[in-house]
């Protein structure tokens, strides 16, 4: 089996920002606006002429999302109404500069390149706009690699291309060893990702392809048994209803729901791809931020065991919740539903010592709660092992709590 070093450096970084910025954050009704509530080309591309984000946007999204714990970012440089963010060097005007006078890829590269965020790029693999998609199909394909050629070769190294819509014309012949050959021209390195969404979420795909999708399903273990390939796996989520920006989108999850899928993604050794919509000047709404900056609390906090550790076979057995990661002689216990210590009537529970068992050959030398590095008590009979997982003490309650099992060299 083929692993590639890229791919393994990719499931390191662990958790990233996604975003869907374009025209449809200017009419705040979601990246479907057009196709779901039936809006003209007119009325819809009537907004182009108006479409100019502040300048911080770029650098203000960027340090959102390194505050947040992300490592990387994939971006809408081309969402499935055809609009493009970047210079599409004459292949059509429909774009960021025939619009603004702005390569917005550009400025958005620029402002990860200052944090030490790697940029990727979404491209729309279908298209509501350009005219050969429905009429000259091999030629719109022609279009279409022409344009993710322009995206690997005008903005430096990046971390990779995320394609989404071969579904909507699944029998076509997607000529899928030219797109893929030509990115690995330019960017041998880059993650080539083709999302399969929830109808196909998990599944392996072209050779190329480099990581499957879950989109908001929940990760799995893939089966790669037969497979010439390792391939990384990725899970995107929403904060509400949509992608793109939407006014009156109130459906918002709660921060703890948010942690408790990142701990599950890295569970099974998933990244967390997760997403906010741009309003139409570039700014963040104020929810959003605000459940980011939770997120980011706790992942900075845990930030030792949600990018290197990996999943390891050792099973919490009293405990179906709970699990472990492990990065070389280290563990980490990954802690669910640990209550928070205080009278019943104040804390709505009744604290308890809970315990984790499972069975670890490795000698253990000692366990430390990552967030105060406070000692966990434990028992080791053999290879069988008690952990005394506490309640949080009153005045905290971290949703998901990590302990680091340190252990003897061999």
């Amino acid at each position: 089996m083929i692993v590639k070093q890229s791919i393994k450096e990719f499931e390191k970084l662990g958790f990233g920002m996604f975003v869907h910025f374009g025209l449809y954050s200017m009419m705040g009704k979601g990246e479907w606006n057009k196709s779901c509530n039936h809006v003209s080309d007119d009325e819809y591309e009537a907004y182009a002429k108006f479409f100019s984000p502040k300048e911080s946007w770029a650098r203000e999204l960027v340090q959102l999302a390194k505050d947040s714990g992300c490592r990387y970012i994939t971006i809408t440089a081309r969402h499935h109404d055809g609009y493009s963010l970047f210079d599409t060097c004459g292949l059509s005007d429909y774009d960021a500069p025939h619009s603004c006078g702005r390569d917005l890829i550009g400025e958005f590269v620029d402002a990860c390149r200052a944090s030490g965020i790697l940029p990727f790029f979404y491209h729309t693999l279908l298209d509501w706009h350009e005219p050969s998609y429905r009429e000259d199909f091999k030629q719109y394909l022609v279009y279409l690699r022409k344009s993710v050629e322009l995206l690997c070769t005008n903005y430096g190294k990046i971390g990779g291309i995320w394609f989404d819509g071969m579904w909507d014309k699944p029998d076509a012949d997607w000529e899928e060893d030219a797109l893929y050959g030509m990115i690995r021209s330019h960017q041998p390195d880059a993650m080539i990702i083709n999302n399969t969404g929830l109808s196909a979420r998990g599944a392996l795909g072209h050779i190329e392809l480099d990581s499957v999708t879950f989109e908001r399903g929940k990760p799995e273990p893939i089966n790669m048994e037969g497979a010439p390939k390792y391939v990384a796996s990725e899970m995107c989520e929403i904060f509400g209803s949509h992608w793109g920006y939407a006014k009156e989108d109130w459906n918002i999850k709660s921060p703890a729901e948010m942690i408790r899928e990142l701990a599950d993604c890295r569970r099974y050794g998933s990244n967390m791809l997760m997403n906010v919509g741009p309003m139409g000047d570039g700014s963040i709404r104020l929810i959003d931020r605000a459940v980011l900056g939770i997120m980011g609390e706790w992942a900075n906090c845990f930030s030792e065991a949600i990018h290197a550790p990996r999943p390891c076979p050792i099973v919490v057995e009293n405990k179906e919740s709970d699990f472990l990661l492990q990065d070389g002689t280290n563990y980490y216990l990954f802690c669910y539903g640990l209550p928070m210590s205080a009278d019943p009537n104040v804390a709505l529970n009744e604290p308890s010592n809970y315990l984790d068992q499972f069975h670890m050959k490795e000698k253990i030398r000692s366990i430390n709660w990552l967030d105060d590095g406070t000692p966990v008590d434990y028992t080791q009979d053999g290879d069988a092992v008690d952990v005394r997982t506490v309640p949080f003490t009153y005045g905290r309650d971290l949703v998901v709590r990590v302990a680091k099992i340190a252990c003897q060299d061999s």
